[in-house]
């Protein structure tokens, strides 16, 4: 019998994360666990998105347009202008703008549209180091070579793609950064956002930027990579965003984001998700349009998360391996032993967490965990006290 066959670029994938705290940790979660492995917000939905599901119930029966609906594209045009700074008019809803079921499935299918052969050599991805999976997953089954570059100043800070060999920056078609990072919080100041730009155009590849966490910030607002295009006189060539609802208003399941622009990427991209990307059904289209008009529940959301912080650095601050992150909801702990630490946090106190390792590679993780500030602040204190007392 002929043996079945699949995709052997799968063998060049390490198990999922996820999957690899289970086998670590010997099982799955118990009702008695509290889960900070994962970036799952645990924060009540604002009360708008079940008003308006129910308002809409009646479009659940329509297929909906892969672009989405004008409402909701011109809901984000305006966004990004009123939170970057961006001038009226730089973002085109039509051209620009299309929406997604989650962030995860656009940053995969972005490697797909912009990656293709070389000829002898293989086609380069860059990543920071550490990642977000989905980055390697993506550039690997697009049959590229994923380059792995770590932060400019130590493992908690953000890669400079400007230092590489000019003999990979030739062969690189896609760069993923992330800012605020995931996991360590690290933010792309301005300067390093207009460079990173500036370099995707000189060597011709795109620039994915994912900007998922950039409402979830301690101090400083952060920059945006359209912010940067702004500054450099408005153009959008070789760079595209990636925004989603899931941390910033709190509603993961609600599976809703965006991608928005280089109009020319975006009319690749859209063509690519006519065959392959999920359409984002129109009552959700329709609360994903009321949540990015509305900046009360996302300026709650961010006291909720900076409240944590305060709880973490009160517990854990004085411990060598803390640092209070500037974006995001992840403590980056050294600890000496990432999987140690997860396995015995689990053994002692029904704590999960994921080991640092899992999401890098080269060692830049290994001495780390990830810890998710996802919970109330009541549940949250309880599990650092323990952790504290712990490590």
């Amino acid at each position: 019998m002929p043996v079945t066959k699949v995709n052997d670029r799968l063998d060049q994938l390490t198990d999922y994360p996820f999957q690899r705290l289970t086998d670590l940790l010997g099982g799955a979660a118990t009702p008695d666990s509290t889960v900070m492995s994962i970036g799952e917000p645990q924060h009540p939905p604002p009360a708008l998105v079940a008003r308006v599901l129910a308002d809409k119930a009646g479009l659940w029966g329509k297929y909906p347009p892969a672009n989405g609906s004008p409402e909701f594209r011109q809901a984000v045009v305006q966004w990004l202008t009123d939170r970057f700074k961006l001038p009226e008019g730089m973002v085109d809803a039509d051209k620009c703008v299309l929406p997604v079921a989650g962030t995860r499935e656009a940053l995969y299918l972005i490697a797909q549209t912009v990656v293709s052969p070389l000829g002898g050599e293989k086609p380069v991805v860059l990543l920071p180091n550490p990642f977000y999976q989905v980055y390697v997953g993506a550039a690997v089954m697009a049959g590229a070579e994923p380059v792995f570059v770590p932060g400019a100043h130590g493992p908690a800070s953000q890669p400079d793609y400007s230092t590489l060999p000019e003999a990979v920056l030739a062969r690189t078609q896609l760069a993923y950064l992330c800012s605020p990072a995931n996991p360590q919080g690290a933010v792309a100041d301005l300067a390093l956002l207009k460079r990173t730009v500036q370099l995707a155009r000189r060597y011709g590849f795109v620039l994915a930027m994912d900007e998922c966490y950039s409402e979830i910030w301690d101090k400083v607002e952060p920059a945006g990579a359209l912010e940067a295009c702004a500054a450099l006189g408005g153009s959008l060539d070789n760079v595209v965003v990636f925004h989603s609802l899931s941390k910033r208003s709190s509603v993961p399941g609600l599976r809703s984001g965006f991608v928005a622009g280089c109009p020319k990427v975006m009319a690749a991209f859209g063509r690519l998700r006519s065959y392959g990307g999920a359409a984002t059904p129109l009552p959700i289209l329709a609360a994903a349009t009321a949540l990015w008009k509305d900046e009360a529940h996302v300026d709650e959301n961010r006291s909720l998360y900076r409240a944590k912080l305060d709880i973490a650095e009160r517990l854990l601050g004085k411990r060598p391996g803390f640092a209070r992150p500037a974006g995001g909801f992840f403590l980056w702990l050294d600890v000496g032993d990432g999987e140690r630490a997860a396995l015995e946090l689990w053994r002692q106190a029904k704590i999960r967490v994921l080991p640092g390792k899992y999401l890098a590679r080269d060692g830049v993780g290994d001495r780390f965990i990830r810890v998710a500030l996802v919970h109330d602040l009541e549940t949250t204190e309880q599990a650092l006290t323990r952790m504290a007392q712990i490590l």
